[in-house]
């Protein structure tokens, strides 16, 4: 979409990004509102195009010191097109847990990346998509996302639900927008939860130092709402397997917000799940957390269950996803350890109760 600035009427502008500001939008300066919305960005760069008169609210360049406010439109334009990536066909193999007319339920493996992007640009389940179905609907015609209402991060495993027809793209796009879909997910985390039931809230939006990372904001305007319920399924020595409920679906949510509550996934990199958090300083133990490392090299979560409304029937709709098996593997041998432990007296002595949150 090209456009003129009315004060510069020879030069053509394109839409890069639109936002429209809430009803309930508190005044925030310009720079930090695009932060919450651009995913692939710094404040810098944004800083940069409102100087160069890229960043119009209203219709208008606007200054740095602007304050976004309820009903706003605004826009990041540039010189030239955006960039539009090409999706190749490939033959990549995809678990199909149903398939309609309307819709597909696909059971992800780890380490496929969901759309292509920041240097992933084949080998992704979009390319697979185009491979395997023919036309299907995408959310922007600048950006092709064939069949896709939502995502999962690429060494997360489990369900996701594909669109085939625009109805059915606009049914189950409005349904996660309303939070009428049913999420749970399985996760490991490091230490033991206080609490068998609870509910993690705060704002969750790009780090401010770490640009790959998403963060907790738990009060200001920083970020989107966000809220995460669990349940304790079983307790290990220094870890915990929980059960995820998702009431809203921010990038990272579940891996943002156990970070935040101080109990990051076992085996995120990302999040320092891949440290020993927890634990003894038994030569014998690290190799045993070193081991499990090995078992499942990503961070131990799963995208277990999937409930929605079938776009044409109305019939609701749920999907089951075993749990995968290095998942498996390492809950089987932390079930291991912790009956092992409890059996010899002599691994009481190597315990350290309090953890070593320095290892």
């Amino acid at each position: 979409m090209s456009e003129t600035n009315p004060k510069n009427a020879d030069q053509e502008w394109f839409e890069q990004y639109s936002f429209i500001a809430g009803k309930d939008q508190e005044p925030l300066r310009v720079d930090k509102y695009l932060m919450n919305f651009i995913e692939s960005t710094t404040r810098s760069k944004i800083q940069q195009s409102i100087e160069n008169g890229q960043v119009w609210v209203n219709g208008n360049p606007i200054k740095s010191n602007y304050k976004v406010k309820p009903g706003d439109e605004v826009k990041v334009v540039m010189d030239e097109p955006p960039r539009v990536i090409d999706i190749i066909a490939e033959d990549i193999p995809i678990r199909i847990v149903y398939e309609d007319d309307s819709v597909v339920v696909i059971n992800k493996e780890a380490g496929m990346v969901v759309h292509p992007g920041h240097g992933n640009y084949k080998g992704t389940l979009v390319n697979a998509l185009k491979f395997h179905f023919d036309n299907l609907p995408s959310m922007s015609a600048e950006l092709e996302r064939p069949g896709l209402v939502h995502r999962i991060d690429k060494d997360t495993s489990g369900l996701l639900v594909i669109a085939k027809t625009e109805q059915a793209m606009q049914s189950l796009s409005k349904q996660f927008k309303d939070r009428s879909t049913d999420r749970l997910y399985e996760a490991l985390v490091w230490g033991n939860l206080e609490e068998e039931n609870g509910k993690i809230e705060g704002n969750i939006g790009r780090h401010l130092k770490d640009r790959m990372q998403m963060a907790v904001f738990p009060e200001g305007d920083l970020g989107k709402p966000a809220i995460t319920h669990f349940k304790t399924l079983e307790k290990f020595l220094y870890v915990t397997l929980v059960e995820c409920k998702l009431e809203t679906g921010r990038t990272h949510q579940i891996r943002a917000h156990f970070k935040h509550i101080g109990h990051p996934l076992f085996n995120d990199e990302r999040y320092g799940g891949n440290q020993i958090l927890k634990g003894t300083t038994f030569t014998k133990y690290k190799q045993f957390i070193e081991n499990c490392f090995k078992i499942c090299p990503r961070q131990a979560l799963h995208a277990k269950t999937l409930g929605f409304d079938h776009p044409v029937t109305g019939e609701r709709m749920f999907f089951e996803a075993e749990t995968p098996s290095d998942l498996v593997e390492l809950l089987d041998k932390w079930r291991n350890y912790t009956q092992f432990s409890k059996d010899d007296p002599n691994m009481d002595q190597e315990i350290d109760s309090g953890g070593n949150e320095n290892w």
